[in-house]
């Protein structure tokens, strides 16, 4: 029955077969049943058009004679038409989850994706290509697929550590980076500071580190997550308030994360180019002022961020730091004023490269 299911991967793309001639009339002798029969043992085990033949020969016994108990080929060939019928079914969903994922119908890809899945849930693959289709449909703006994809590549990073196998990836460090990329970006919006350790994980991959668009949603986690929450919580507490030690700590450890902001957005005005390289660089010049007050030593840090380990997620300051931190209230924190991911400046993400 294994031969019989990987043959009929291929069963939707198979042209139709011609059935052996048997007797004219479809009625329940045993001339028929036997002819009927004969042609399926001969057929069952061959190639799909074969097992086509032996389909047919089955439905037509199956058609033409009455359940009957005491029958048993008629329950044999119940259950194996159920099982190639079953087989057939999800091998045509799955031609049409990689034909529309190919044409770039990505709506179309997640519905037969989720279809697949539901009915073959160990296919490591069609949660892939359903995270893929999510994330390459943001390129053209369209993030309504991201939940179903952020699902789909956590189930899909899950089986790949567990050793599932990681095609289309071309490895299976690649399957992990871009499976923890499209996670960290579906997060970015409603649970950003929950993306920003998926983001780090995927920019150490060979594959990401050199994507613009992934230090822009790192960026972009780090101004709407941890900032926007320590800048709140600032003015709450500290504004328009003669400067203490406490508020000089809680300034101390919003500069840290703006600090791992302008990081990130330094490394994507690095390797971007044209238009988009002079738009994030305007973005990073007003955080960056924002932060030290100045643009000394800006272009500096962009010409040498590269050869820099991109730094982990801060651990929040209990005492001032050594060092002088700015005074004064933070400004402008939160998104850094781009809304690029990794495909806008790299390419789509298709399905058995390792870009």
């Amino acid at each position: 029955m294994k031969r019989m299911i990987k043959l009929f991967m291929f069963a939707a793309i198979v042209a139709a077969v011609v059935v052996p001639a048997l007797a004219q009339s479809k009625d329940c002798t045993e001339e028929n049943k036997a002819a009927w029969y004969d042609t399926f043992l001969k057929n069952r085990q061959g190639e799909a058009p074969q097992q086509k033949a032996a389909y047919e020969a089955a439905k037509n016994y199956l058609g033409s004679c009455p359940d009957d108990p005491a029958d048993a080929i008629r329950t044999y060939l119940a259950k194996w038409v159920k099982a190639y019928e079953d087989a057939t079914s999800i091998a045509e969903k799955k031609n049409k989850l990689q034909e529309s994922y190919t044409k770039k119908n990505y709506s179309e890809a997640v519905s037969a994706g989720k279809q697949v899945v539901q009915t073959e849930p160990d296919f490591v693959t069609g949660y892939v290509l359903i995270a893929l289709s999510g994330y390459n449909a943001t390129l053209t703006n369209n993030t309504s697929l991201l939940p179903d994809a952020e699902q789909a590549a956590s189930k899909a990073l899950e089986m790949v550590q567990a050793g599932k196998p990681f095609a289309p990836f071309a490895s299976k460090d690649s399957a992990i980076g871009w499976l923890n990329y499209i996670i960290g970006k579906a997060k970015v919006k409603n649970a950003p500071a929950d993306a920003i350790p998926f983001i780090l994980k995927d920019a150490r991959d060979n594959d990401l580190k050199k994507a613009p668009g992934v230090y822009l949603d790192l960026a972009q986690a780090y101004g709407e997550g941890p900032l926007a929450k320590l800048a709140e919580e600032y003015e709450q507490k500290y504004k328009g308030k003669d400067e203490t030690p406490e508020s000089k700590l809680a300034l101390a450890n919003i500069y840290q994360m703006m600090d791992r902001q302008i990081d990130a957005l330094a490394r994507a005005v690095a390797l971007a180019s044209g238009n988009d390289k002079n738009s994030y660089m305007a973005a990073l010049t007003q955080l960056y002022k924002d932060r030290n007050k100045s643009e000394a030593c800006l272009n500096e840090l962009v010409a040498n961020i590269l050869s820099k380990p991109l730094p982990e997620m801060p651990t929040p300051l209990t005492s001032l730091p050594t060092t002088s931190t700015p005074t004064g209230s933070p400004t402008n924190v939160g998104s850094p004023g781009t809304n690029g991911g990794a495909g806008n400046s790299g390419g789509a993400k298709t399905a058995g490269s390792g870009n």
